[in-house]
């Protein structure tokens, strides 16, 4: 066992962790599903691969580790994003300084909307996005797609108003289906509807102690008041908080980093209505809210291997998007070379899955790692045959698209 580990016991449960350097220096930050098994993983010999020359170097830095433990792992994702906000440690510099990760504000008028903002759309200097003033900034956040599974548990919890008119007298979509209390037709005052933003601002800085007190005196007030309605609304409230359902946001660890396998294909009809599109399985499942389209821009009709490697050149310049574990491609050798020098050109070492295909198009002989293949040949596969399924569909709508305009 690594000595950093040796000195701790650590839970497994969800939580935020600190690698510190000398002198207690705070070197990097994150957050885990399972706080042993995500630190753990940080020593299992494959560090340079799966993480990259940046972590290595911290960990090789970090002299010990420490860890906050939380209630769920969506208390782990605020938190996470609220303490590398305060403190900016070294190492969490290219997540703190990437203007593309989306924050979640909240305006500063009658019935503040709560939105997600991309962090380079807010002016710093006046607190403003475009033409509205906002109250307070969350984030960033380094997962778009774990903010979005956050905030659909929380809106749950504090309906909030986004993008509705208040007093419009007809309820928005989001009022039909719980989400918003009421701003559209009138059904909530301003004064209450504030009192729910405070509560969500409470929640948001990880101050649930003083949100479950807030909500109980609030709650005994309506009893007294005989507004048991109201009271009803934050029994549930205080329930929700207290046993927070996140069971969406739970991911093993090996899946977050380990086990996510891109995969990349294109499709086109003799060099037209050219697509090209990303899947990621995870787990051995396929992650559908991580898949992705990309439009052809600047590949030459019919070059298949040039339109891998824009897609591939695209996908890189999100580095807000979850590292793979290794990247599937469509094809043969030259895919594969290709898509390697893509990756060493910016300084990437991602092992390359080239899957090549018979007369039929049925899989006939995969290229690469024989350990990773040997171990993850069904994930392959899967991962493949979702990128070419995805890539087929798309095409066809381009096409249809291409016809009409044609």
């Amino acid at each position: 066992m690594p000595k950093l580990l040796q000195k701790k016991k650590l839970p497994d449960s969800p939580g935020v962790y600190f690698f510190l350097g000398r002198n207690k220096k705070l070197l990097y930050i994150g957050r885990a599903t399972s706080l042993r098994s995500r630190v753990r993983s940080y020593f299992d010999g494959r560090l340079h691969e799966t993480r990259g020359p940046w972590v290595e170097k911290m960990v090789g830095e970090a002299k010990s580790i420490d860890f906050k433990k939380t209630d769920s792992v969506l208390e782990a994702i605020l938190l996470e994003a609220d303490l590398i906000k305060k403190f900016q440690p070294p190492y969490n510099t290219r997540e703190k300084d990437d203007k593309s990760f989306n924050c979640v504000v909240i305006t500063d008028e009658a019935f503040p909307r709560v939105l997600v903002v991309r962090h380079r759309e807010i002016d710093s200097l006046t607190l403003k996005i475009k033409n509205c003033k906002l109250k307070i900034t969350y984030g960033p956040f380094t997962s778009g797609s774990d903010l979005r599974g956050a905030l659909k548990i929380i809106r749950k919890i504090f309906p909030y108003r986004d993008t509705c008119e208040p007093n419009q007298r007809r309820p928005c979509f989001n009022r039909q289906i719980g989400l918003c209390p009421g701003v559209c037709d009138g059904t909530v005052s301003e004064k209450e509807y504030r009192r729910t933003i405070r509560q969500l601002q409470l929640f948001f800085e990880g101050k649930k102690r003083m949100l479950l007190t807030t909500l109980k005196k609030e709650m005994r007030s309506a009893i007294q008041r005989e507004a048991f309605e109201e009271a009803n609304v934050l029994k549930n409230r205080i329930q929700a908080v207290t046993h927070i359902q996140d069971v969406s946001l739970f991911r093993r660890e090996k899946n977050t980093s380990t086990e996510r396998i891109e995969s990349y294909d294109i499709a086109h009809t003799g060099g037209k209505s050219s697509v090209g599109v990303m899947t990621v399985v995870e787990g051995g499942l396929p992650n559908k809210n991580e898949y992705r389209l990309f439009n052809l821009k600047t590949t030459t009709p019919g070059d298949d291997v040039g339109g891998l490697c824009e897609v591939v050149t695209r996908r890189l310049a999100h580095s807000e998007w979850a590292k793979p574990a290794f990247i599937v491609v469509d094809g043969g050798q030259p895919q594969k070379d290709a898509i390697e020098e893509v990756l060493e050109d910016v300084g990437l070492l991602i092992p390359v899955i080239a899957v090549k295909k018979d007369a039929r198009h049925r899989p006939q002989e995969l290229l690469g790692s024989i350990q990773l293949i040997k171990k993850y040949q069904q994930a392959i596969l899967l991962a493949n045959a979702e990128a070419h399924r995805f890539a087929i569909g798309r095409h066809r709508k381009r096409r249809g698209k291409d016809f009409l305009h044609a």
